[in-house]
């Protein structure tokens, strides 16, 4: 056992500081990234970007772990102490989780009994639901959860307390681990953790804490206490219309944290020693919600004269009463290692050299092209046809699309007739014209390189709630009596269908080339679907796709993976119940569904993204098969941003298989995975890429035995919980398994 004692100096700020012992078993030394032993101190040392050389000193101090010093080498060879003595600190407020009646309804009307034990396995999945908003309930309206009213004793705030006596240092490829027991956080305990990455000035600091109650929602706030402003003289941001702000600490201390809805989510420290930069995960920060507004994600607090704070946060709820209901918050279910983390970067340059570093890791929040691909973003209930007619013009720019552009999106699916004044179950006059105006609408708003598409989310017939994309505007109704024909020419409208059943809605689409998908999988009003469908012919159909990769909708920081249950586990199980009939593969396309918003909102965070493989964007008074036809090819990658494909195969024949994907990322990698179904079970293969640099490219060649095998896919997922994924392949001559 390599045990090291440190014997702490009786300095003033370590009066009760006492003998600190690291177990560094799991410790590799590496030339960038090293541990090593001090008299007060576990020295952390790494080569950070650029090869820039960085340290952080750890202590223990009354049982709180303490960060003695910061500092980076400049160019010149000087060392730049960046901070002294800080101290972590994290905080929670906790509610309580429950499932919400709009997941239960398409239950009962599957005839399924609502038990106990079917409302806590759901809870975990809930959308609509506000643990922090007391009492909940609005008089004259049905409450939208089981057992509110909520009370007001149900919230818990607390702050994190430490009885640490050690530390454990781990080595892991290109990182260093360095964790401390003794965390204790109200119905929380577990440990805090550090780690450096070589090849990158990040820090990621977290609390990773369980808790054993068994309906808990939650969010957290962390920060650093004991900045100086000897060393960082002020705090730096830039607002959501992406102006320049600071505060030089010169008034009163703040009793409390100050939130900064900051651009970007970023707020740096800065002075005549460098700059540090904090923020949050880029993703996994964020739970699902109606709108992307900006609710402050960082904060600064002045605690004393020279003395200062800086973290991220949570809101406690929507500003917007509109939205207040649903703010759902993390799920913490029983015994589950919540990770909450923060990150740090480090610098001996200046405040803007720290952001563009940062901005670096999101690509400037902005989706980069990849030669061959379009970007793709789905699912929008932002009201346009109302809009354009309450303005008296359809040429009326609005806020959602140019924000949306700017983000380097190249196509967009709206999603109009939900939530608006529009009329998707009139028969005909109402719809139509509707219909009219918003395919008219989404022509006029439609650029070069900028597609605007009219579809839909008719939530009709096929069970749960879907969405329809044709590659040209349909005119259609959900309305069918006896004795109206399928398909009709209507003056001024041209050719119309109306649907009357399932049977229709499929017909319908397979008649224009069409796509269908379920939304929000297995929770809202599509719980229980597709499953409840995977037998039905439309399901079956090529022209089923699949489902919506909707992150969020029961946010778990314990998982590696985003949407693990919901999406990523659903994709395999189609796959498995559809291998018998040799059709295309299922699979997920990412999906928002959210409603307005603006360029001052934070979108990038909460947009994950398709790239399809397309030479051009259509324009919109063309086809646009192009699009629906790489989409049902599977020619496509989903990603949050971060991890990008530039290339993607599987070859090889028979049992001799190879998956083949070239990948580039930003934040140190994970692991990427193989993942294959027989029919009846799903497996697959995690390799390591911890040793990978970050902002790194490379080649995966990963073989693997295709023997009883009908389908394989592949997804890369990065240190920070950003992922990306391919539709799954289906491989020729294999038979599905039998029970």
């Amino acid at each position: 056992m390599r045990l090291l004692t440190i014997v702490l100096l009786a300095w003033p700020v370590l009066a009760r500081a006492g003998p600190l012992t690291c177990e560094l078993r799991a410790y590799t030394p590496r030339a960038g990234l090293q541990a090593a032993l001090e008299p007060d101190a576990l020295l952390v040392s790494w080569q950070g970007e650029g090869a820039t050389p960085l340290r952080m000193r750890l202590a223990i101090q009354d049982g709180q772990p303490i960060v003695r010093e910061l500092a980076a080498r400049g160019v010149r060879g000087g060392w730049s102490v960046l901070a002294r003595n800080l101290q972590p600190e994290f905080a929670v407020t906790v509610g309580v989780r429950r499932v919400s009646e709009q997941q239960l309804e398409p239950l009962r009307q599957l005839g399924l009994a609502i038990t106990r034990a079917v409302m806590d396995r759901e809870k975990w999945y809930a959308f609509w639901d506000a643990p922090l908003l007391v009492p909940g309930v609005e008089e004259g309206r049905p409450p939208r959860n089981p057992g509110l009213p909520r009370r007001p004793e149900e919230i818990r705030r607390a702050t994190a307390t430490y009885s640490a006596a050690g530390c454990d240092a781990k080595t892991d490829g290109g990182r260093l681990e360095v964790t401390f027991p003794g965390l204790s956080m109200g119905i929380f305990t577990g440990r805090l953790r550090f780690t450096v990455y070589e090849g990158t000035s990040l820090v990621r600091l977290e609390a990773v804490a369980k808790t054993d109650e068994p309906s808990v929602a939650y969010i957290y706030r962390a920060g650093l206490k004991g900045f100086s402003t000897a060393e960082l003289a002020r705090v730096s941001w830039r607002d959501t219309a992406n102006q320049p702000q600071e505060y030089r600490f010169g008034g009163a201390a703040n009793q409390d944290p100050v939130p900064l809805k900051a651009a970007n989510r970023m707020v740096v420290g800065e002075g005549p020693a460098g700059a540090v930069a904090i923020f949050p995960p880029p993703h996994t920060f964020f739970f699902a919600r109606e709108v992307e507004t900006n609710l402050g994600y960082v904060w600064y607090r002045k605690d004393g004269e020279r003395s200062f704070s800086i973290g991220i946060r949570q809101a406690e709820g929507e500003e917007i009463d509109h939205y207040r209901e649903n703010f759902a918050l993390y799920n913490a279910p029983p015994g589950t290692w919540q990770r909450m983390a923060m990150y740090l970067y480090l610098t001996p340059g200046s405040g803007r050299a720290a952001r563009s570093a940062v901005l670096a890791f999101t690509r400037d929040d902005r989706f980069q092209a990849v030669p061959g691909y379009k970007t793709m973003v789905n699912h929008f209930h932002i009201a346009l046809t109302d809009r354009l007619r309450e303005a008296g013009s359809l040429d009326t720019l609005v806020p959602e699309l140019p924000a949306m552009k700017a983000l380097g999106v190249n196509v967009v699916a709206l999603m109009d007739f939900h939530a608006d004044k529009l009329h998707p179950r009139d028969p005909g006059p109402l719809r139509l014209q509707d219909q009219k105006d918003y395919f008219e609408a989404a022509r006029r708003h439609s650029d070069e390189d900028f597609l605007v598409i009219p579809s839909e989310e008719p939530n009709a017939y096929l069970g749960g709630h879907y969405s329809i994309l044709t590659p040209r505007p349909v005119f259609w109704t959900m309305v069918r009596p006896p004795g109206q024909p399928f398909v009709e020419d209507v003056a001024g409208y041209g050719k119309v269908y109306h649907a009357g059943s399932a049977a229709d809605v499929h017909q319908m689409v397979e008649r224009e080339d069409g796509l269908i998908w379920q939304a929000h999988p297995r929770t809202k009003g599509s719980t229980g679907y597709p499953d409840a469908v995977r037998d039905k012919d439309y399901f079956r159909s090529d022209r089923f796709l699949g489902a919506a990769f909707k992150p969020g909708m029961g946010m778990d920081l314990s998982e590696r993976r985003l949407c693990e249950y919901r999406c990523l586990d659903l994709m395999d199980d189609m796959n498995n119940w559809t291998s018998a009939d040799g059709g295309r593969p299922k699979s997920l396309l990412a999906d928002v569904d959210t409603y307005q918003k603006g360029p001052g909102d934070d979108l990038y965070a909460n947009f994950p993204v398709n790239y399809v493989k397309l030479s051009r964007v259509p324009r919109h008074d063309e086809d646009w098969s192009p699009l629906l036809g790489a989409l049902r090819a599977g020619q496509y990658f989903v990603t949050t941003g971060e991890i990008l494909f530039h290339q993607f195969a599987v070859e090889g024949a028979g049992a001799r298989r190879r998956v083949v994907a070239d990948l580039g990322w930003t934040f140190p990698l994970e692991f990427v995975e193989v993942v294959w179904g027989d029919g009846r079970t799903t497996g697959r293969q995690i390799v390591s890429a911890a040793h990978r640099p970050p902002f790194g490219r490379h080649r995966f060649v990963i073989p693997f035995d295709a023997t009883g095998k009908t389908w394989v896919r592949f997804a890369a997922w990065d240190s920070a919980g950003n992922g990306a994924f391919v539709p799954p392949v289906r491989l020729a001559g294999s038979s599905p398994a039998h029970e």
